[in-house]
Formats: structure tokens, C-alpha cells, sequence
């Protein structure tokens, strides 16, 4: 078979292409939608998936071996079995405070966030033994520790100060929305700045009081109402439960410190660096 030059498919229509016998080895599909695709005698050996939407996909006559999955599973059924359940137990037996991320009353956010304060304070102390430089290094084309910190800001200022507060513009310059975000007019979004750690903390201390602030004053009431945002940016909903808004904040807050712990053990200079597979 010959090779041609590399070729790109940018804002293009192919829906309904029939693939057969083609090489795609190391091709990058980003922005693709492949809904209702089917894949026959398809090897992905080797394969990187990030940020994809799996939801209703049936995989058979297929082999899992040597894969390692990081994402949010409902009703994933594996050989008859639904794995989710065993999975969340697992976790909460790994770590008992993981099961307060998932309050019902009042004392029970503001336990959480007691934790997480508490945890994320652990971790800034870890991150403040290294360089300076390491802070702003992604590891396996993550986020780096600043990065991460950013992104919280965003996540909070989204959730708490926007649906939960009613400001429709709560940004700040520093703020990192995920990197597959639309994008929105009026909303920042400088992957690239470079902010010395203590700058991103006094942002992330104003944004953590924001969100303390909410907790202190969270009664039963609140629990039970919804908030409806419309003005432009981001979120717009309508009558969404504000309860959801401080459990989507709670979830933020605690997967991005294990990634922040996971890739500050890589970035610690005794440790060796190597992709996991």
C-alpha cells in the first residue's frame, strides 16, 4: 500500500463513510462525533482516550487486557455484571472520608468541605516542596498543579458563585475551564498564563471562602429548591437542583486532589517518571 501525505479532515461531513481496510496508526480524532458508529475487527491496541462520551455503547466479543479506566460509571455492565456499585465500595473502603463527598442534609456539606479544606491543605504543602518550575509541568499531558488549582477556581466560581449566587459574571483572569469547554464569549480562558503558586492561592482562598460561606448559611430549604440561570455564559439552566450544583463542586474538588497527589508523586524528584500503560 502506498503512504500519501498526511491527510486532515477539519470541519468536514463524513457521515455514513464506510471504512474498510484502512490504516489510521496514529491518527488523531478530536472533536469527533461518532455516534452510532460501528466498529467491526477494529484494533485500538494502544489507544488514548480522554474526555469521550461513552454512553448506550455495547462492546462484544472483545478483549480487555492491560486497560486502565479513569471515569464515571453508571449501570456498566461487564459480563453480566454491573461493576459500578463494587467499584464505589471498593474506593470507600480504600478511603472512608470519600463517602462524606456524597451529603444529604446540611452538616453533612458542611463536614465535606471541612474535609476538603483540610486534605487540599495537605496537598499545597506537598506541592510547595517542589521547584517552583515543577508546578507549572503536566505529567502524561495533564494539568499541572497550577493548572489544576485554576481549574477549581473556575469549577467554583461556576457553580457557587454563578447558579448557586446569581452572579452571572463571577470570572476571574486566572479562571481554567476543562480544555474540551466550548468556549464562551465574556469567559476566561488562558491555558498558558504562568501565576507564581502564591497568586493562584490567594484566588483559590477567596474562591474557598465563597464556597465556605454557602455551606455555613445551607439549610433544608435550600437543599430542596433549584436555581435557573439564563444570562449568557456558562451554565445556563433552568430549575436545577441547587443541591446538585454543591455536589458537582464537592466531586471537582476531590478527584482533582488525587490527580494533583498522583502526578505530584511523578514530579517528586526520587521518583522515577514513566507513562502508565
Amino acid at each position: 500500500m502506498t503512504e500519501s501525505p498526511e491527510p486532515e479532515f477539519v470541519e468536514q461531513s463524513l457521515r455514513c463513510a464506510r471504512f474498510e481496510s484502512v490504516d489510521l496508526h496514529g491518527a488523531t480524532l478530536q472533536r469527533v462525533d461518532l455516534t452510532g458508529a460501528r466498529l467491526r475487527s477494529v484494533d485500538l491496541s494502544g489507544a488514548d482516550f480522554c474526555a469521550v462520551d461513552l454512553h448506550d455503547v455495547r462492546l462484544r466479543g472483545s478483549e480487555l487486557l492491560n486497560v486502565r479506566i479513569d471515569a464515571e460509571l453508571d449501570n456498566v455492565v461487564i459480563n453480566g455484571v454491573d461493576v459500578g456499585p463494587l467499584i464505589e465500595a471498593e474506593l470507600d473502603r480504600r478511603d472512608p472520608e470519600r463517602a462524606l463527598m456524597r451529603p444529604d442534609d446540611p452538616a453533612g456539606f458542611r463536614q465535606a468541605w471541612s474535609v476538603l479544606e483540610r486534605r487540599w491543605g495537605e496537598t499545597v504543602e506537598r506541592a510547595r516542596t517542589l521547584p517552583p518550575a515543577a508546578l507549572h509541568e503536566g505529567v502524561d499531558d495533564e494539568w499541572s498543579f497550577i493548572q489544576t488549582l485554576r481549574h477549581l477556581g473556575f469549577a467554583s466560581a461556576a457553580w457557587v458563585g454563578r447558579m448557586v449566587l446569581g452572579d452571572p459574571s463571577p470570572w476571574h483572569p486566572l479562571d481554567l475551564p476543562w480544555d474540551e469547554a466550548p468556549g464562551w464569549d465574556g469567559i476566561p480562558w488562558d491555558r498558558n498564563a504562568r501565576p507564581d503558586l502564591d497568586e493562584v492561592l490567594e484566588l483559590r482562598r477567596q474562591r474557598q471562602d465563597l464556597v465556605g460561606e454557602v455551606m455555613d448559611r445551607l439549610t433544608p430549604e435550600q437543599l430542596e429548591s433549584t436555581v435557573t440561570r439564563t444570562e449568557p455564559g456558562w451554565p445556563r439552566l433552568e430549575e436545577f437542583p441547587l443541591k446538585q450544583c454543591l455536589l458537582i463542586v464537592l466531586n471537582e474538588e476531590w478527584h482533582h486532589r488525587l490527580y494533583a497527589e498522583r502526578d505530584l508523586t511523578a514530579l517528586e524528584p526520587s521518583t522515577p517518571r514513566q507513562k502508565e500503560n
